[in-house]
């Protein structure tokens, strides 16, 4: 296992300087979330190329000002990865506060601009410094359709895209990650008490047996399909009209 977890580090540690080789650009960034996804992502892509910045970006959740920060600030410090902290707070309650006389703007439709919120800034400050955004999303997420569109779903490249969630957990003991990281249920963290598989009704060990065609429950496999079919067009490039 040990091998072939070496093997697969290398080969997508020499992915991102490739990408980076083509593109000309200078460096790295990626949302610092404190979680597994941006924790694996930041440690490949520091070993890929020394300018990689994480951008801790906390926004209303005080999840995010607390165990998502120092768990973030957590993984930095264990493999020298530079960051920032910028509070998107006060941004998405006047974006709210300007919207809100116009249209309704309750539930997912209030969360979902914190992703958003936090890719424009991610791309305002690779655009500043020449760099690329490196995704954090990983297979199991895709497959679900789990991430928000033009939010976390947009990046650069993607160098954990194809990993499924028990991949992710297998890469990071490889490589030594905190245990805070490896113990913590997986979340978004876009509300209070927020979780991934309270979210969706179904676990990532469900997911993940469903990818490898392994029987499951019925009830987990219709959530499943349920979610992948009503989320296609998140994973496929937006209709364009055609005159022939």
């Amino acid at each position: 296992m040990n091998k072939n977890l070496k093997q697969q580090v290398s080969k997508r540690v020499e992915f991102i300087k490739n990408i980076l080789i083509e593109s000309k650009a200078k460096g790295i960034v990626l949302g610092f979330s404190g979680g597994k996804d941006s924790a694996l992502v930041g440690i490949l892509c520091k070993k890929a190329c020394d300018n990689t910045v994480g951008i801790i970006m906390p926004c209303e959740s005080k999840r995010n000002f607390n165990e998502d920060a120092q768990d973030a600030l957590l993984v930095a410090s264990n493999y020298n990865i530079k960051t920032l902290c910028i509070d998107l707070t006060s941004v998405k309650k006047e974006f709210v506060k300007t919207l809100s006389p116009s249209f309704d703007l309750s539930g997912m439709a209030s969360a979902n601009i914190n992703p958003r919120l936090r890719m424009i800034t991610l791309y305002a400050y690779a655009h500043a410094h020449n760099m690329l955004v490196a995704g954090t999303g990983n297979a199991s997420e895709a497959y679900m359709g789990y991430f928000t569109k033009w939010g976390d779903g947009a990046y650069d490249f993607n160098p954990i895209g194809d990993m499924k969630v028990e991949e992710i957990y297998d890469m990071l003991a490889y490589l030594n990650a905190p245990k805070a990281i490896m113990n913590k249920p997986p979340s978004a963290a876009l509300f209070e008490g927020q979780t991934d598989e309270k979210d969706m009704g179904v676990t990532y060990k469900e997911i993940d047996a469903y990818l490898r065609g392994e029987k499951i429950s019925e009830e987990s496999r219709r959530i499943i399909e349920n979610y992948h079919n009503s989320t296609q067009h998140k994973r496929m490039p937006p209709p364009v009209y055609e005159n022939n």
